[in-house]
């Protein structure tokens, strides 16, 4: 199978660090791991092509330089115009079968050259982006970025939205055809992020420092030596709460200071580990500093993705604590990654999160911008390893059943007919040895199972916004 994968989107580094970068690549390498030669046009080839996407073949699209957003607008409608040319001289050294595209604010040259050329097509959103450019950055031309995804979305075989509200949107632009939208979750490799060897099932026992008030109750928590053959005991590292994402004011970072305080309080042990960077970063560490917490909380700056598997082996428990959002619309990647790691996750109860975390099943979930309930999960996690070795364990069947990138590529092109055998290599899930971290500087449409990072962007460019 030959399959072209277009992102026309400069804001979208392929080979880059970014959420949306590590999504793209994430498809590419399902697409590889089937079998189809691929072909990637781009605007932004971004950094050094991974090992496993060598035989990839990159078509780069030049952006003319420009200084006002007007002009910018325009050389990247130019820029689309090329891809037609490219991807009919792809075409031409041996058909194709597949065109998957990452939906742009000015592409349309895509999907109607393979609806011209009788090929499916997969137009995937994962964000409004007429909305997301006018609200956050600037768009002079409104009404060309609407014509353009109108225009894509109609020629497109299948749409997938990575959330509800995004496929309405899409729905509402999709030509009078909105049965062909549908809600696709993002997802994650479950054979490279896999839970840590020496979790113990999430039975990680907590040192007598970490003795106190769970939820308001006084009294002291007694870790004796539990002789029963199922529990390790074990000298136990300090109670690590992890968030892997940019450091942008909607993370909620604000409130997660803020709840860690009220757990250090209680569990004078905890850490906070904050994995990603981003321009939020001296006002979270300022935070810090006021509640006096700071030296115990680590921030590693940017790290490759390939490096966030570690910092999930050092976690106990990892949060996603968005704040009330009205526009919360996208999948967090972040989540899928704390699931597939077998990690207890504690998320606001906001968007489709209730639902990725099975309502509870899969994770806790407490009201979004409440910093002393979200301290009071935390603080009851901390106490209850029991408890964190369940939602660990149903987190990552969840991750694998439902969320594995093999499982949401096949889905995305069953929606536009085009068969796809399960690849070679299918995800496993057995745990890896825990890896020590070290400093380094993130209308009505069909429905389907349901990562951010929020993404800094040019000036007229976004890629959509991931969790």
């Amino acid at each position: 199978m030959r399959v072209a994968y277009v992102s026309s989107d400069p804001g979208v580094p392929v080979f880059g660090r970014k959420g949306s970068s590590v999504h793209v690549q994430a498809v590419l390498r399902e697409l590889v791991r089937g079998g189809a030669e691929v072909h990637v046009v781009t605007t932004r080839p971004g950094g050094d092509t991974p090992a496993d996407l060598a035989d990839v073949v990159v078509h780069e699209v030049a952006v003319a330089p420009t200084g006002s957003t007007a002009e910018r607008e325009v050389a990247l409608r130019e820029a689309d115009a090329q891809v037609d040319g490219v991807l009919a001289g792809i075409a031409a050294g041996g058909g194709l079968d597949l065109l998957y595209e990452r939906y742009s604010l000015w592409g349309t040259a895509a999907t109607a050259w393979a609806s011209d050329a009788g090929v499916p097509s997969v137009l995937e959103v994962n964000a409004p982006l007429v909305v997301e450019q006018r609200t956050h950055r600037e768009l002079v031309d409104e009404a060309g970025a609407e014509r353009c995804a109108r225009a894509a979305i109609g020629a497109a075989t299948a749409v997938v939205a990575v959330s509800g509200p995004v496929a309405a949107w899409a729905a509402d632009r999709a030509g009078g055809h909105p049965e062909k939208v549908h809600v696709l979750s993002n997802g994650v490799d479950t054979g490279r992020i896999v839970p840590a060897a020496d979790r113990c099932g999430g039975r990680r026992d907590l040192t007598d420092s970490s003795r106190g008030r769970v939820h308001g109750r006084q009294g002291a928590l007694h870790f004796g030596r539990d002789t029963s053959a199922r529990r390790v005991r074990q000298v136990a590292p300090a109670f690590t709460v992890l968030f892997v994402g940019t450091l942008k004011p909607w993370h909620g970072l604000d409130v997660l200071v803020d709840a860690f305080a009220g757990l250090r309080a209680r569990v004078p042990g905890a850490r906070l580990l904050l994995v990603g960077d981003g321009p939020g970063r001296g006002d979270v560490l300022a935070l810090a500093h006021e509640r006096g917490v700071e030296g115990a909380v680590r921030a590693t700056g940017a790290v490759r993705p390939a490096d966030v598997v570690r910092h999930l082996h050092d976690a106990d428990v990892a949060v996603a604590p968005y704040p009330p959002l009205d526009d919360f619309y996208f999948s967090p990647l972040k989540v899928y990654e704390y699931l597939a790691a077998g990690l207890p996750v504690v998320a606001s109860a906001v968007g489709e999160l209730p639902d990725t975390l099975e309502h509870g099943d899969a994770g806790v979930l407490v009201p979004p911008g409440d910093a002393d309930a979200l301290a009071d999960a935390l603080v009851a996690l901390a106490h209850d390893a029991d408890r964190r070795a369940t939602l660990g364990a149903r987190a990552r069947e969840v991750a694998v059943e439902r969320h594995d990138w093999s499982v949401v590529v096949r889905r995305a092109l069953g929606f536009a007919g085009v068969p796809w055998a399960e690849p070679v290599d299918t995800p496993v899930a057995e745990p890896t040895n825990r890896v020590s971290t070290g400093s380094t500087n993130e209308t009505r449409v069909s429905t389907g199972s349901t990562s951010e990072d929020r993404v800094s962007t040019s000036s007229t460019t976004g890629g959509g916004r991931h969790g």
